[in-house]
Parts: structure tokens; sequence; C-alpha cells
């Protein structure tokens, strides 16, 4: 059997350049993962905070064996950020693209699809493996039902699941975390680095419902998908991805390489990742065709 692929993902929220050069560098010396997301993929306001420690960072990953891929802005909508875009899928990594407006920068040459690219069949996934996409990381609303369907029909794709962290819902033109402390998104002062891990939100009634982040909305639960080697064969899936949260995630990236690997059971690694202090209950229940809110069944 062909060994499961494990990729960081990109980090979502606005951490600081001296937090993520720590965060990379224990990842690049500890972290069992093959693949590294870098850049920018929520807001294009923070870009200008990293975009010069991208070079280093991608050298020292690079030195210690592990791929790197550029990850783009799911949401440019002015000339610098779609400029952004364009440098990202040019600058000679392998590029995920998260918005259909970067397709003819990389059309032609081999690229990878994030999980905020609408690849809801089969159809949609030929269309762009037509055009080069070799990986496609699936929504995360997708049930595994239709993850078989589409895996299937593409074999020749290497199709990825968002397997740990709050979920990416959403984006929006407005700021949430601009306007819940009084400031236009346009003065926003960068107030969503206060919540490294996001801002949960309740309802009226104190039920606890999604997160916040920036112009984002994730779930406030906390995704594990833990399927055994047998069932990812069995989906067609031959990647999974782990998205970063202040949490140990090399202990996370362990964690799951020893599921992926037969070496620890669904249960067992469940009950481990529930002791890591995560910010949310854990869930998986778009996977299962429920609400994505529904908690995960620890037996």
């Amino acid at each position: 059997m062909t060994k499961t692929g494990l990729t960081l993902g990109p980090v979502l929220f606005n951490w600081s350049p001296d937090r993520l050069r720590d965060f990379y560098a224990r990842i690049a010396d500890e972290a069992e993962v093959d693949r590294v997301h870098l850049g920018e993929v929520v807001c294009g306001k923070r870009q200008p905070f990293t975009d010069g420690i991208w070079p280093e960072l991608i050298e020292r990953l690079q030195a210690a064996g592990k791929e790197v891929v550029l990850s783009t802005l799911a949401l440019p909508y002015n000339p610098r950020e779609r400029a952004s875009v364009l440098d990202f899928c040019k600058a000679g990594e392998l590029a995920e693209i998260n918005d259909l407006t970067a397709l003819p920068t990389v059309a032609g040459k081999p690229f990878l699809v994030g999980p905020f690219v609408n690849v809801y069949n089969e159809g949609a996934a030929r269309f762009l493996a037509g055009r080069g996409a070799t990986g496609i990381c699936l929504p995360v609303e997708l049930p595994i039902a239709s993850v078989s369907v589409i895996a299937a029909a593409l074999p020749e794709v290497e199709f990825e699941l968002f397997a740990f962290g709050r979920l990416p819902l959403a984006l929006s033109g407005r700021c949430y975390h601009a306007r819940l402390h009084g400031l236009h998104k346009d003065g926003c002062q960068f107030v969503c680095d206060r919540d490294p891990d996001g801002l949960p939100v309740d309802t009226l009634d104190g039920q606890q419902f999604l997160a916040i982040n920036g112009i984002q909305t994730l779930s406030n639960g906390v995704e594990a998908f833990c399927p055994t080697p047998v069932e990812l064969a069995e989906l067609g899936v031959r990647r999974l991805r782990l998205s970063p949260h202040t949490v140990d995630m090399v202990a996370v990236s362990r964690l799951y390489r020893a599921l992926l690997d037969g070496r620890a059971g669904r249960a067992e690694t469940l009950a481990a990742v529930k002791l890591l202090g995560l910010p949310g209950d854990l869930v998986d229940g778009f996977t299962r065709g429920q609400p994505g809110s529904a908690r995960v069944e620890m037996a």
C-alpha cells in the first residue's frame, strides 16, 4: 500500500513574523509531515508583514527535506493583491491556487488546488486537472461518499482531505474582527492578531457556534478526521492536511503519522489529540454527511 502523504497547510491566522519563524523552525526539525504550505491565504492586508520571511523559511524547510508549496490568497480584491498571487505562482515553487483568478498564470504547468476552490464533483476536478492540477484538497463540506466518487473518476490526481483544525468555511468582503472592535476594515489595526486561533462566536443563547479570523468564518469545533489506511485507500485519497494552530503541531503530526502508518488506531489517536488543549471540541460531521458541528464519536 502506498504511504499516505501528510501536509501542513498554510497558517490561516495573523501570526507575527517572529512567531512564524519559530513555528516553522520546529516544523522543519521535528514534524512528521512531508509537505509544508507557506503564504498568506486569508487577508491581503497582512501580506506586507510576512512577505519578507518566506524565502528564508523555504530554504530552511527544504534543507530539512520538506516539500514546500506556496499558497495564494483565496479572495484577492485589489490590484496589489492580484499581483501578489501572480508573483507567488511565478516564484518557482509549486503553487496552490485558492481562487480561480490565478488559473491563467498556472495553467499548463503543475499546480495544486486548495480547499477554498469549489470542487464539488468530478467535472470540476477534471476541468482543473486538464489545465495542470496534479493535486486537489477538496472542500471541507464534502462527505466521504462524494469524495470517493470524485477520486474514482480521476485516479491520476492526488486528492487530499482536510483532517485537522478549525474548518475554513467562508470569506467576506467585511472584517469581523474590525467590526467587533469598533473599527473599519481599512483601519483595522490588525486586531485579529489578538486571537491566534481565531475568536470563538456564541449564539445569543450562549451556544458555541463559529469562530472568526479577520474576514474569515471558521468552525468553532476542531475537525479531527482520523481514517485508517485501508479506509483512505478505499476512498482513493492519498494525502491528509493538518491546519496550523497554537497547539503542539509536532505532536499532532506524529499522531497522524502513526495513524496513517497503521501504528495507532482511530480511538487511540482521537484520545491523544483531545488532550492537546484544542480551541474547540472535536468534530467530523461533514465527512459523515451530517452537520459539520457534529461531534466526533470517540469509540
